[in-house]
C-alpha cells in the first residue's frame, strides 16, 4: 500500500520502553478516572431518581442527549490535542490543566439545588453536560498517552492492562465504599456532596502524579513543524478510510452500553430483585473483581492467541455468565456466580480493546500517510460516550415504560421484570454484537508488516 510521501511520519524505534514508575502512574490514571466516573454512572441515575425525585425517563433522555454533544466534541477534543504542543508535550498537560476542574465539576452535580422541578432539570443539563466535557478533556489526553509512549504492541498491551488494572481497582473501591461514606456523613443529599468531594480531591492528586511520572515518545515536541502537520480536513479523510478504527470504535461502543447497564441496573437489581440495596457491592464487586484478576492474564494469552481472539472469547463468556444468572436470578449466591464468569469475559474485551485501537493509528498511517493520535483515539472516545448514554437512557427508559416509580418500597411486577431484563438479557445481546464485529478485526496479522513497511518509509526519506 503507498504512502503519502507528503507525510512526514516519525521514526518508529523507541529509545526506551516505559519503565515500571511510567506504567505505575498510567494506571493509576486509568483510576482516578473511574474514582469519580464510577460514582456518576453506577449511582448518579438513582441519586436523580431516588434522592432529588426526577422521573426516570426525564433522566434517561437528558443523559443519551449530552451524550452524543459530548460525542461531538470528543471530535473536536481530538483536533485540539493533535495540535496541542507544549515543552510538556501534548497529552501530558491536559492532565495537569484539568485536575482540579475536574474534581469541582463531579461535585457540582450533586449539589441540585432545592427548587421547583423545571430549575432542577435546567441544572442537571447545565452540570452533566460541563462535567462531561471536562472529563473528555482529560480522558482523551490520558487515553491517547498511552500510544504516545512507545509503539511496541506488546508494551502497548502492558500499558492497557495497567489501565484497566487501575480503573477496577478504582470500581472496587467507590463501589464498596460511597454508600457508606454518604451515610457517615448523614446520608440525604449532603452526603452525596462531601462524598464527592472527597472523589474529586483523590482523583485530582492522581492525575497530578500522572503527569510527573510519565513521558511522550513516539510524537516528541519538536518533530513536526506547523507546515507538516496535516490539515483537519485530510485528518477527518484519513480517519474515515481506517476500516479497523470503525470496528473498534463500535466495539467500544457495544462494550460501554454494556458497562453502563451492568453498572447502572446493579443497584435496582439488588434492590428489587435480591431484595437489598446494601447487596450492590456484592454484585457489583463480583463482576469487578473477576475482570481485574481476568487482567492479570490477558498479557500472556493475547501474545499466544492474539487479541482479536481473546475478545471474541472474552464475548462468549460473558454470555454464559448472564445465562447463569437466568438460571436463578433471585439468589444471591448465583447472582454472584454469574457476574464473576462475565468479568472473566468482560477482562478478555476491556484487556485488549483500546491496545487494538493504538494498533489502528499505525494502519491509518500506512494507508494514507498521516498519522492522528488525539482524532483516533478522540473519535473512539465519541464511541464510548455515545455507548455510555445509550446504556444510561435504556435504563431510564426501560423503567419508565414498566411503571417504576422512585423511592418505593415495592414495584410493580412490570418494573421488577423490566429491572431483570435489563440486567440479564440486553448484556447478552450486547455480547453477540461484539463477537460478531471483532470476527472482521484482522490487524493483529498485518501489524508487523505494516510496522516494518513503515520504518522503511522512514528510512528511504532519511
Amino acid at each position: 500500500m503507498p504512502l503519502n510521501t507528503t507525510a512526514n511520519p516519525v521514526t518508529h524505534r523507541d529509545p526506551e520502553k516505559p519503565g515500571r514508575i511510567e506504567k505505575l502512574g498510567y494506571g493509576m490514571a486509568g483510576g482516578a478516572n473511574n474514582v469519580v466516573w464510577t460514582g456518576i454512572s453506577t449511582f448518579l441515575v438513582y441519586f436523580y431518581t431516588d434522592v432529588v425525585g426526577i422521573a426516570a425517563g426525564l433522566i434517561g433522555t437528558i443523559f443519551l442527549f449530552s451524550r452524543i454533544v459530548d460525542g461531538a466534541s470528543d471530535v473536536v477534543m481530538g483536533v485540539v490535542l493533535d495540535k496541542t504542543r507544549t515543552r510538556f508535550g501534548k497529552a501530558r498537560p491536559w492532565l495537569l490543566w484539568l485536575a482540579l476542574p475536574f474534581a469541582v465539576v463531579a461535585t457540582a452535580l450533586f449539589a441540585v439545588p432545592d427548587a421547583n422541578s423545571t430549575t432542577q432539570v435546567i441544572y442537571i443539563i447545565v452540570t452533566y453536560n460541563i462535567a462531561l466535557l471536562v472529563y473528555t478533556a482529560v480522558e482523551i489526553p490520558h487515553g491517547t498517552l498511552g500510544a504516545l509512549m512507545t509503539y511496541d504492541q506488546h508494551q502497548r498491551s502492558v500499558l492497557n492492562v495497567a489501565k484497566m488494572i487501575g480503573a477496577y481497582v478504582a470500581i472496587i473501591a467507590i463501589t464498596n465504599i460511597t454508600l457508606p461514606i454518604v451515610d457517615f456523613f448523614g446520608g440525604g443529599q449532603s452526603g452525596w456532596i462531601y462524598t464527592f468531594v472527597i472523589f474529586g480531591l483523590v482523583a485530582a492528586a492522581i492525575y497530578f502524579f500522572t503527569f510527573w511520572s510519565t513521558k511522550e515518545r513516539t510524537d516528541p515536541v519538536g518533530t513536526k513543524q506547523d507546515k507538516d502537520r496535516p490539515s483537519v480536513k485530510a485528518s477527518l479523510i484519513s480517519l474515515a478510510r481506517n476500516k479497523y478504527w470503525f470496528i473498534a470504535t463500535l466495539v467500544l461502543l457495544l462494550m460501554y452500553i454494556y458497562n453502563a447497564i451492568t453498572a447502572g441496573v446493579a443497584i435496582y437489581y439488588s434492590e428489587y430483585v435480591l431484595g437489598s440495596p446494601a447487596l450492590v457491592g456484592v454484585v457489583a464487586t463480583a463482576l469487578t473483581l473477576a475482570t481485574l484478576g481476568g487482567m492479570l492474564l490477558v498479557v500472556p494469552i493475547t501474545r499466544r492467541f492474539g487479541k482479536r481472539d481473546t475478545a471474541i472469547v472474552g464475548c462468549l463468556i460473558a454470555v454464559v455468565g448472564s445465562l447463569i444468572i437466568f438460571a436463578a436470578p433471585d439468589i444471591t449466591a448465583v447472582v454472584v456466580i454469574g457476574q464473576i464468569v462475565r468479568g472473566i469475559g468482560k477482562a478478555a474485551i476491556m484487556g485488549v480493546i483500546f491496545a487494538m485501537l493504538a494498533d489502528t493509528m499505525e494502519y491509518g498511517e500506512w494507508k494514507t500517510g498521516i498519522r492522528i493520535e488525539g482524532l483516533i483515539y478522540s473519535g473512539a472516545s465519541m464511541g464510548i460516550k455515545i455507548g455510555t448514554g445509550l446504556g444510561s437512557a435504556l435504563i431510564g427508559w426501560g423503567l419508565a415504560a414498566s411503571g417504576y416509580l422512585g423511592g418505593q418500597e415495592t414495584q410493580t411486577a412490570e418494573a421488577v421484570s423490566m429491572i431483570s431484563n435489563l440486567f440479564i438479557w440486553v448484556p447478552t445481546l450486547v455480547s453477540v454484537l461484539m463477537a460478531a464485529l471483532l470476527y472482521f478485526f484482522k490487524l493483529d496479522k498485518q501489524y508487523p508488516q505494516i510496522l516494518e513497511e513503515l520504518r522503511a518509509m522512514k528510512e528511504r526519506q532519511v
